[in-house]
């Protein structure tokens, strides 16, 4: 019943993931309610340029992204999968392979924010060897943000020849 799941390095500009964004989006208004604009004005799509889509079939399913932060230190964005697609292990294979497409790209380090509600996104990211952090940036006075940190790489594997 289930086809094989096929992963695609891409661009925001991709049709498909911007398709599975609007459906994001649209969950993210209901489940952050009054803090939504909040939350919306730092997940634009113009400075993110590092994107994994997963398809099944002809159907996106699932998608993810990562951007530069600072120097070694890349936040991971706009992940989300459809609803009828949770709880198969897709989040991870997004998850696994925007952490391999930092390492190669230099990073040694992932950060994300999530919120509070998010309860499986939580477990999802404790799961994949994340842990807590004090809340970074523009979401350091957000109580309803939950930011996290990974090691993906040895800092010194990570520096320009």
């Amino acid at each position: 019943m289930s086809q094989q799941l096929r992963l695609l390095r891409t661009d925001s500009q991709h049709p498909d993931f911007q398709g599975l964004i609007t459906q994001l989006d649209a969950y993210l208004r209901i489940t952050d309610g009054d803090e939504h604009d909040f939350y919306a004005q730092y997940n634009k799509l113009d400075h993110i340029h590092q994107e994994v889509l997963v398809s099944e079939g002809q159907q996106a399913v699932g998608c993810g992204a990562i951007k530069a932060y600072e120097e070694g230190v890349t936040e991971v964005k706009r992940m989300f999968v459809t609803p009828e697609c949770r709880g198969r292990g897709i989040a991870g294979k997004i998850l696994t392979a925007l952490e391999q497409w930092a390492v190669e790209s230099g990073f040694h380090t992932c950060i994300l924010e999530t919120g509070i509600r998010q309860k499986a996104a939580i477990r999802l990211y404790e799961k994949s060897g994340y842990q807590s952090i004090p809340n970074y940036g523009q979401y350091a006075e957000v109580e309803n943000s939950v930011c996290m940190q990974k090691k993906i790489a040895h800092p010194s594997s990570s520096q320009d020849a």
